[in-house]
């Protein structure tokens, strides 16, 4: 039914058996049908007379049989009761309240309830004249009315009923009635101006707190937003806000919190689009200048000592060209001894490679194409046979040294003779035209005029490993040479390891090499005796560990100096003895 208010045939016989003093008996007939289609017979008695109706449910049947009862009823009808004025007549029984804020949301004017304090009571005095009737001495109690204010927009609606909820709608009826034939007002533009259209798209989204933080942020102005007043009972609170925005402020009331600092808002907003439009700055344009590729991927050294699966992916890619294609071709062998064949084509090359395993032909199919494209081999002989375990000298218990990186230690700076010869010539300001080398056998070899005529001392030893270091050969060790000593057959320039026993032979004191193998590397102790000093180095060979331990030696020996020796130094062909 449209109205749920309405009543309903059975209601209304109900109210026609009262009017009658009779008993309205319905009675189940029979019901017939399938289970999913039943239809029901129901009889009504009342008074003398009945009648019979179906339907597809009991409900619906009675229904039936009652609308049937009021039309062929020959009992007398009860007058019915005109309806209230005050009542609301809508076909959907919305209450006034309800209508009201869907006509208030169309004109864009928002509805306020604001409960108004009730009337005080005329104070009747007592009468203290108890006789007769009409002076009684105690009187009827007032009943009580709640009054309400309504504001729409700038429309304002009083309205009373017994209840406030009935005040409430006592004047939603009043401003209905006086809202529904005037035109909805056109809603103003939001800047007052015409001209900028495209403005009002983007602040349509926008709320108006969020606006006005917007202004106050272009125009550097602080903004607090402060609840000043708090009214109302518990379930009908009235909340002030203000608003300030620099020199501006303004005020707004609500419901809510939220509301009022809304409405606060857009108070404030009115006045902050008065000021005049902020000077456009233009923002210099940043000009960034594309840099040129430093790293040429495909160049033929571009990924040395790295996987060369990865190497030739990156090579592809910076040819921006397709990625290479890997096939297995084959799988051969016994079940333990397997050999794998896989195939790498790139373009119009194409490679194979064969492993023990998947992984390994693939990585050494990838190899065959990097050479077959012209790149060098992504590992050297050595790492490969490091790999196979050839340099397993060592079975012992590995040194606690750090993993070597790119072939140095954590710790350890390797210096080649080059670069600490350059470093010792920049800090003691040696002239550009000093020849620097090695020393050569022949150099270290060759007899000296004088035969110790300079005892050694602590000054010597450290002038004799500076020159040693810088220049290759020492003028100093020559005068305090041997004579006599056999040449040796000239070689290669001398190593530091040779450079720091011709120090030892000239000095008088023995060195002494310790090496022992850690994983790839060579670790090495080197012994002076009897100065009793000790240096460690590490090298990925036993030749490169001793030339590391001889420069860190030779390198203290040229700041610090060597005690001299105590006893005589005897020299005979050749041979040092103390």
């Amino acid at each position: 039914m449209a109205n749920p208010k309405e009543k309903t045939p059975m209601c209304l016989v109900n109210e026609l058996a009262r009017f009658n003093r009779v008993q309205p008996q319905y009675k189940l007939l029979k019901e017939r049908g399938p289970a999913h289609s039943k239809m029901f017979s129901v009889q009504l008695s009342l008074g003398e007379q009945t009648w019979e109706s179906e339907g597809s449910s009991i409900k619906k049947a009675q229904q039936a049989v009652a609308n049937k009862a009021l039309t062929e009823s020959t009992l007398p009808k009860p007058v019915q009761k005109p309806p209230k004025s005050n009542v609301n007549n809508n076909p959907g029984s919305i209450t006034p309240t309800v209508e009201l804020n869907g006509l208030a949301m169309k004109r864009g004017e928002p509805a306020i309830y604001r409960p108004l304090d009730p009337k005080p009571f005329p104070n009747y005095r007592a009468n203290y004249n108890f006789r007769g009737m009409y002076n009684q001495r105690y009187h009827c109690p007032m009943p009580k009315i709640f009054y309400v204010q309504l504001t729409v927009g700038n429309n304002e609606f009083f309205g009373e009923g017994k209840t406030r909820q009935a005040a409430r709608h006592n004047a939603a009826m009043k401003a209905l009635q006086a809202l529904q034939n005037e035109p909805i007002p056109e809603k103003s533009p939001q800047n007052g101006e015409s001209g900028k259209e495209m403005d009002d798209d983007k602040d349509a989204n926008k709320s108006e707190i969020s606006l006005v933080f917007e202004i106050a942020l272009k125009r550097n102005m602080p903004v607090s937003f402060e609840v000043i007043k708090e009214s109302g009972p518990p379930h009908m609170k009235s909340f002030v806000t203000r608003v300030s925005v620099g020199e501006f402020s303004a005020e707004g009331e609500g419901n809510s919190k939220k509301l009022s600092k809304k409405r606060a808002a857009t108070t404030v907003l009115q006045e902050l689009k008065k000021l005049p439009p902020l000077p456009v700055v233009e923002k210099p344009k940043l000009f960034f200048k594309k840099r040129p590729k430093t790293i040429v991927k495909a160049g033929p050294e571009y990924g040395q000592g790295m996987n060369p699966i990865s190497r030739l992916a990156q090579i592809q890619q910076a040819k921006k060209e397709k990625e290479p294609d890997y096939v297995l071709l084959s799988e051969r062998g016994m079940p333990r001894r397997r050999e794998f064949v896989m195939q790498v084509k790139v373009g119009n090359e194409v490679a194979t490679g064969t492993g023990p395993n998947k992984k390994i032909a693939k990585k050494n199919a990838a190899e065959a194409m990097l050479l077959q494209l012209g790149y060098k081999a992504s590992t050297s002989l050595q790492d490969q046979l490091d790999k196979t375990g050839e340099n397993k000298g060592w079975s012992g218990p590995k040194a606690g040294f750090p993993e070597p990186t790119n072939n140095t230690p954590k710790g350890i700076l390797h210096l080649s003779p080059d670069v600490y010869q350059e470093m010792e010539a920049s800090r003691h300001k040696v002239i550009s035209g000093t020849t620097l080398g090695y020393l050569s056998p022949k150099d270290m070899n060759q007899p000296s005029s004088s035969f110790f005529s300079i005892s050694p001392t602590s000054n010597s030893s450290a002038t004799i490993a500076r020159e040693l270091l810088m220049n290759g050969t020492s003028p100093t060790a020559e005068a305090i040479g041997l004579k006599g000593s056999s040449p040796t057959p000239p070689c290669s320039p001398v190593q530091p390891s040779k450079q720091l026993e011709y120090l030892a032979r000239i000095q008088g004191f023995q060195v002494h090499y310790c090496d022992r193998q850690s994983g790839k590397e060579c670790v090495t102790c080197l012994t002076l005796a009897p100065v009793q000093m000790t240096f460690h180095a590490i090298g990925s060979s036993i030749e490169a560990s001793h030339d590391q331990a001889a420069l860190s030696a030779l390198k203290q020996f040229s700041e610090q100096g060597l005690d001299p020796m105590e006893g005589a130094m005897n020299i005979e062909k050749g041979s040092l003895e103390k």
